[in-house]
């Protein structure tokens, strides 16, 4: 397998990393047109239109949307009807979730100040959202996992599922998972129409605050249309990894860590950057090795090939540099002193720290969100977390005295912006001599 190397001393390194990092979808004009449509005929119809699209895609047909609801029982029966053992690892995986995502849920505060004025800020949950997870022969338990877990421990109430069923084939696994993160109602919906009725409401989907979870290219381009009527977690592109490694970590490790990511799609990224030249052919005798037994090694070789990259660093502290560049979605640090090496660390969606930690067990059971920023921009965003499903309101509660003398202010600036009664409002506050 041929797999794109550079070094930081070539002439034109960083441009020619920037080109083999970006990603430009064009703009597919059909995606695009069938989209618009979709969304606009069940913004308008309802549930008419979500019906008649859920039996043109998924080819299931039900006389209404309430038929297509799966109700608490049956999410129960899923849970039982797999394996005890996959029971227990679905739990383990939730109670980890839960116990990591705990700790980032944010508490309301305030203070006074001297003449009795107080200032805060009310932490509220969102009230309703809706969760897409991918359906019918794919299963993404731990999708549901990442994304439900944050939202109930943010306090969201109503917390609404939407999974396609092509010809009414369900997954357990996700149902299962759905009934483990205490998930409201779970609808068998799914594409662009499930994401127009979750935005824009029907007669029987409640409209949701906000949307998270993955999907195909008609569901991500449906999250695009739809934002600003609703919130969106991301459009994420391809899965990415980055790997740090000092040329002591088991090349067999690093491979199949590459091939983790290499796996998802053809699109996906897989760039390892060494301080040491000869690791990369141990690398690449690894990967011809363990290739071969690969399930998905046509996907994995096509997306190695296209858009795999070797970087040599000249140390360290210039791959901390070179991946900051790159600013990955999953960083792992295979090097004999990670924590060092992290305080040269400033943009990567999830860090993966020492030669045991793998993306694989972050994926799925560690703890730390899954769904994480792509294509560059964890340089300004961050993973999905019990913030996300929180909003802010700002407090203020002024004393006769604090106001009477920030209506000076307040009246000055307001006057120098044109608005006269903003400043005439403030100076309604200010204490007169005589009162």
């Amino acid at each position: 397998m041929d797999i794109k190397r550079l070094k930081s001393t070539d002439n034109n390194f960083l441009l020619e990393l920037k080109n083999f990092l970006t990603f430009d979808v064009d703009d597919n004009e059909e995606i695009i047109k069938i989209t618009n449509d979709i969304v606009n005929k069940v913004k308008e119809n309802g549930d008419k239109a979500l019906l008649d699209f859920t039996k043109k895609f998924d080819r299931l047909s039900s006389t209404s949307v309430q038929g297509l609801e799966i109700q608490k029982e049956e999410l129960m029966e899923a849970y039982k009807n797999i394996p005890q053992e996959t029971q227990k690892f679905l739990e383990v995986a939730s109670e980890r979730i839960n116990q990591y995502h705990l700790k980032q849920k944010i508490e309301s505060w305030s203070y006074k100040d001297n003449q009795g004025s107080s200032y805060g800020q009310k932490i509220s949950p969102l009230d309703r959202v809706g969760l897409y997870v991918p359906g019918g022969k794919a299963a993404y338990p731990s999708s549901v996992l990442m994304n439900a877990i944050p939202a109930k421990i943010a306090g969201v109430k109503d917390l609404i599922m939407v999974v396609p069923t092509p010809d009414g084939e369900k997954n357990n696994l996700v149902l299962a998972a759905a009934k483990i993160a205490k998930v409201d109602r779970v609808f068998t919906i799914g594409g662009a129409q499930a994401i127009a009725a979750l935005a824009y409401g029907t007669e029987t989907i409640p409209r949701v605050d906000k949307i998270v979870g993955p999907g195909n290219v008609y569901v991500a381009e449906a999250k695009r249309k739809v934002f600003g009527t609703v919130g969106i977690d991301m459009i994420a592109g391809p899965s990415e990894i980055t790997i740090i490694c000092d040329g002591k970590t088991n090349p067999d490790w690093i491979a199949m860590d590459l091939f983790s990511q290499a796996e998802h799609d053809e699109l996906s990224q897989s760039i390892l950057i060494t301080t040491d030249l000869s690791f990369l052919d141990l690398v690449m005798d690894s990967i011809d090795k363990l290739i071969i037994n690969m399930p998905r090694k046509n996907v994995i070789t096509t997306s190695l090939k296209n858009r795999g990259i070797f970087i040599v660093a000249k140390d360290l502290k210039e791959a901390a540099a070179i991946s900051d560049y790159i600013a990955p979605e999953h960083l792992e640090l295979s090097v004999e002193n990670p924590e060092a090496l992290l305080k040269q660390i400033n943009h990567a969606g999830s860090i993966f720290m020492g030669r045991n930690t793998c993306e694989a067990i972050g994926d799925y059971c560690a703890g730390p969100n899954h769904v994480l920023p792509t294509s560059g921009t964890a340089r300004f965003s961050s993973p999905l977390g019990v913030y996300d499903f929180q909003k802010r309101s700002s407090l203020i509660s002024l004393s006769k005295e604090t106001a009477s003398e920030l209506g000076y202010v307040a009246s000055a600036l307001a006057e120098g912006e044109g608005l006269q009664a903003h400043s005439e409002s403030a100076k309604y506050r200010i204490i007169k001599k005589n009162e």
